[in-house]
């Protein structure tokens, strides 16, 4: 923790105070929480920045859509709307938030929908869907999911869990007691049986919670437009790396495996790219001497560059796409698909009972 953040921790305590409250509620049914008759998957983390949710969300979308009508529903961050909308091929991450655009054009036949109120949101799908995956809605307490998903970032795992604004984190470490699995993403491939002991520990999981350790897989690159590179990266490419997450410390660590020339445009998570972030981009871009050189950024930060603005500057620069994906470690992938899959249809087998 940087040594400013101490100061925050008064601030810390008041705001868990608010959040232990707030949950004690919800807890002891003072506060309401909709519970819907159809398979509702909750997707989220304890900490704010990327743990891994939208490839996990992606994950449970190859999973389950070639035999449900499926839909996620994210808040839709960052976005300039607001209440309700089913994204349709030409939404755009101003019009739904970056990661539902993400979504959309992955799987252009699936639903994806945004709304702040995801009680509203569910109950606008839920009698045209069979399954609704909520991305980053742990802490949305006034839905109780059928199925909650909870992600830690390997990494992460071993700072002091303090609550905001001094730590990272967005509720007390207690509230993995809501969850019903438990992945802990961005580990290295091989991570030892030691290694995963000691985190299983450290974690504490309940007896009725499944646990799974999952890695990031690095696939091939792509345009803006989604087409693949066949030339990929070599040990002299100059990469000009553009990103605006939460973590890109594994990207460019991964980059650096290639190539040590790695210049990186670094912004906070969720950032809108502006004209003059991209003209400075552009810039040095241009005053690099070597030909073999590349922008790479990830599909979230794509969705975001796709201004108008900003398309008459980008059309000058070689900008490829660096997807992920993630695997399982230790063969758990056919467990973690049967519990999902087990939960998908029981649930709405006995939904069809009643």
């Amino acid at each position: 923790m940087k040594k400013l953040r101490w100061l925050l921790l008064p601030f810390s305590l008041v705001y868990a105070l608010i959040v232990v409250i707030r949950n004690w509620c919800y807890d002891v049914g003072w506060f309401k929480s909709t519970k819907f008759d159809l398979p509702v998957i909750s997707v989220g983390n304890l900490a704010v920045g990327g743990a891994g949710k939208s490839p996990m969300t992606e994950y449970l979308v190859r999973l389950l859509k070639n035999d449900y009508k499926l839909s996620t529903l994210s808040r839709g961050y960052g976005r300039s709307t607001k209440g309700f909308l089913l994204a349709d091929n030409k939404s755009t991450a101003a019009d739904i938030g970056d990661e539902p655009a993400q979504f959309k054009h992955k799987f252009p036949d699936v639903a994806v929908a945004v709304c702040e109120d995801r009680v509203n949101g569910i109950n606008q799908l839920k009698n045209d869907y069979d399954v609704i995956v909520l991305d980053d809605a742990y802490q949305h307490r006034a839905v109780k999911p059928g199925l909650s998903i909870l992600l830690f970032d390997y990494k992460k795992l071993n700072e002091p869990n303090f609550l905001l604004p001094a730590g990272d984190l967005r509720e007390p470490f207690n509230g993995k007691m809501r969850a019903d699995i438990i992945v802990v993403s961005k580990c290295p491939e091989g991570l030892s049986a030691e290694g995963q002991e000691q985190i299983i520990g450290k974690i504490g999981v309940y007896p009725y919670q499944q646990l799974f350790f999952t890695s990031i897989n690095y696939l091939g690159l792509k345009t803006l437009d989604g087409i693949e590179v066949k030339d990929q990266l070599n040990t002299d490419t100059r990469i000009f790396l553009l990103t605006g997450i939460a973590g890109a410390a594994p990207l460019k660590q991964y980059l650096q495996g290639i190539t040590p020339h790695i210049i990186h445009h670094n912004y906070a998570d969720h950032h809108r790219f502006s004209l003059k972030n991209i003209t400075k981009l552009a810039d040095e871009f241009s005053a690099e001497p070597s030909i073999n050189k590349v922008v790479v950024t990830t599909e979230k930060d794509a969705e975001r560059l796709k201004q108008p603005e900003l398309l008459p500057l980008l059309s000058k620069l070689p900008i490829l796409v660096l997807p992920i994906s993630i695997s399982f470690l230790n063969n758990g992938q056919q467990e973690f698909d049967k519990q999902i899959t087990n939960y998908v249809r029981k649930y709405r087998t006995h939904s069809s009972v009643h």
